[in-house]
């Protein structure tokens, strides 16, 4: 099992409640011959343009086949959760069913909805994760309880994503009979791209189709920027890509309308408002996996679809989408190593997973005079929220060019010069051998999918899994970001401040203030350490090593909750991505999927001579021990150069490694036994 977690290297239908005998799974795969069967077709019969036949034709697969999985949505306990909101229709017996058998799925579901509503009751700690700005209450309710936690993972309560799937397969008649009126708009969120863009392709084709005009829409949320602790200069890079998208899209005569609304619950009603306004009965996005974004697409789909209106939300953040690889118990996997090769077996057998969307087609001569004021739209300023001055601008900006551009530049010019020897450069911070391209992934100014399929094409081998131990190595480390995205989808808890294994929650963690400051100022005294969060509050940005280094001592050093330093990661990383940040934090703290043991401490003087044996890392960011000799540059003041250190103003230790080591182990061990 590899050791390695991609935090930030930078959310798609999950499997039935109950594993029916037409899943989910079925229904992709069926979908996907469908679609290859087509596609060979279309070669057959002499297409020339194989990419947008791929389009049209998973369009139309979509529709085709969508309703399939959702009948398997029928079972009593599904049922019973969703009646609150929506009455579900009848379903027709070949037979009446026994008084037995209506007698036990009533238990059954009685049962489910006692296990529910039971778990009401908050997390005993609830009080303290609020006093310590973990939980934000201004948009969210206290922790919830552990028990509340695991009814999501074993389908007593639906997931947002089984929500969202009974919404599409409710209104799935009513949306495919609605016709296109005068455009077609692709909302934009997270993939600020119009190349291998798959909603934005189908937006397209459906556009080229009916011969309307195309629109490109973008929201602000200053609301959801603070809720989901966006960091300012992410939103920076953000705001400074939409002035690239919208020149991109210019040049096919597609306008870019960007706006902001400034209370995150108007934005169904906004985007209403703006289909009316357009004239357009067709939304197209592409899907995200949070539990915000699932709950207010569930929404969406809903809404539109009772005004006559459509909204198409696909999949294409992660290479495999959710649902598709499971277990041999059919469940999601809990552990990477098994996982990663059934994604590669995965691709393997659906090579058109790896295949690129074309880019829109040109819009029609007129659309920029029908739209002349959305061509004119200009890009707002950052949100006062999440502003930046001056110098912090010239900053970021110098170190983090922007755009879908510099993302294939860069990924071209590392799959050129340095991804053959990733393998053995990957975890030396000081050596400039990674990609660097977590960034674009986050904003989504490249796909995983380009990303992966240019790198699988510089092997000599069109296996992913075989030729050049550099490529296939990195290629392993983007798969991270599919998995963390897939544990999101069947285990939503970890959206809402639980750890994956909600025990965890019962560790009694330490809140003191002075420490925490100090980790997050740099000042902790262990050179590894404080190097790594200078860099952080510098460039926005931490090596991967060097993540799991500070996120450990944090844990496990300082016993601090481990959420307040996730919370600090995503509120200062530029390539802050939720599930990455959350699946990199519950390992190092050892509480999420696949988490190394709790009693596996890094020793933060090990880890510092290992992978900066000269102290070239520490010496670039921590300039009071740059005139520090030799080894000493690793524990200065035990190691004769305390004096150096000193005068120049670095701390001594604040805390004895081995004495809180021992102190983690029985905090973590007492946590533990508290459920047992």
């Amino acid at each position: 099992m590899s050791s390695q977690r991609q935090f930030t290297i930078s959310r798609t239908l999950e499997p039935s409640l109950e594993p029916p005998k037409t899943s989910w799974t079925h229904w992709t795969r069926s979908s996907r011959q469908a679609l290859k069967a087509g596609i060979e077709k279309k070669r057959d019969n002499g297409s020339q343009n194989v990419g947008y036949t791929m389009n049209a034709l998973r369009e139309r697969v979509l529709f085709k086949h969508i309703s399939c999985v959702f009948r398997q949505f029928t079972t009593a306990s599904f049922y019973a959760t969703m009646a609150l909101r929506k009455a579900p229709a009848k379903r027709k017996a070949a037979s009446s069913p026994q008084p037995d058998a209506i007698d036990s799925k009533k238990a059954k579901t009685e049962t489910k909805s006692s296990k529910a509503n039971g778990s009401r009751q908050h997390h005993p700690m609830a009080d303290e994760a609020e006093r310590n700005g973990i939980v934000i209450r201004k948009y969210y309710p206290p922790e919830m309880s552990n028990q509340r936690a695991r009814a999501y993972t074993t389908g007593d309560i639906p997931r947002p994503i089984e929500d969202l799937q009974a919404a599409l397969e409710e209104t799935a008649n009513e949306r495919r009979g609605v016709k296109v009126k005068n455009a077609v708009v692709h909302w934009f969120k997270m993939d600020l791209r119009h190349t291998d863009n798959r909603a934005l392709a189908l937006a397209s084709e459906k556009a080229k189709e009916a011969g309307v005009p195309l629109i490109g829409m973008y929201l602000v949320s200053p609301q959801d920027y603070e809720a989901h602790l966006r960091s300012p200069p992410r939103v920076d890079f953000m705001f400074r890509t939409l002035e690239v998208l919208k020149a991109d899209l210019a040049r096919l005569d597609i306008p870019l309308y960007v706006e902001t609304v400034e209370q995150r619950k108007k934005i169904p009603d906004r985007i209403l408002e703006l289909l009316e306004e357009w004239g357009a009965n067709h939304l197209y996005a592409n899907m995200e996996y949070e539990v915000d974004e699932l709950r207010r697409e569930t929404h969406l789909v809903r809404d539109l679809s009772e005004n006559g209106k459509v909204f198409e939300v696909v999949h294409d953040t992660c290479i495999v989408p959710p649902g598709e690889l499971t277990s041999g118990s059919g469940k999601q996997y809990a552990v990477y190593s098994p996982w990663f090769r059934a994604w590669v077996a995965h691709i393997h057998e659906n090579l058109d997973l790896l295949e690129l969307f074309d880019p829109p087609g040109k819009n029609p001569d007129d659309a920029r005079k029908q739209f002349v004021t959305l061509f004119d739209c200009p890009i707002p300023d950052l949100p006062k929220n999440k502003s930046l001055d001056d110098e912090e601008k010239k900053r970021y900006r110098s170190f983090w060019p922007c755009g879908e551009h510099e993302a294939l530049k860069r990924l071209d010019k590392f799959c050129e010069e340095k991804i053959s020897g990733y393998a053995a450069g990957r975890n030396i911070p000081s050596s400039n051998g990674v990609s660097n391209i977590s960034v674009h992934l986050a904003a989504g100014t490249l796909s995983a999918r380009t990303a992966v399929r240019t790198a699988r094409d510089r092997n000599k081998t069109k296996k992913l899994n075989a030729g050049n131990e550099g490529i296939t190595t990195w290629i392993s480390e983007v798969a991270w970001r599919d998995f963390y995205k897939h544990v999101l989808a069947t285990a939503p808890h970890v959206c809402m401040n639980k750890p994956y294994k909600p025990e965890y929650s019962n560790i009694q963690w330490s809140y003191d203030q002075d420490h925490f400051k100090a980790w997050c100022d740099g000042k902790t005294g262990f050179p590894i350490v404080d190097a790594a969060m200078r860099q952080l509050n510098h460039i926005g940005y931490m090596h991967n090593r060097c993540r799991m280094i500070v996120a450990s001592f944090l844990a496990k050093d300082l016993l601090i909750d481990w959420r307040m330093g996730e919370r600090y990661f995503m509120e200062h990383l530029i390539d802050g991505d939720f599930a990455s940040n959350n699946g990199g934090w519950g390992f190092s703290a050892s509480v999420g999927v696949d988490p190394q043991p709790y009693f596996r401490i890094f020793n933060p003087l090990l880890q510092s001579e290992k992978f900066d044996p000269e102290g070239e890392y520490i010496r670039k960011w921590l300039p009071e021990l740059k005139d520090v000799k030799g080894k000493a540059i690793h524990e200065p003041y035990s190691r004769g150069a305390g004096g150096i250190a000193k005068k120049n103003g670095y701390p001594e230790p604040i805390v004895e490694h081995k004495k809180v080591r021992d102190k983690a182990l029985s905090a973590y061990k007492e946590g533990l036994a508290v459920e047992k």
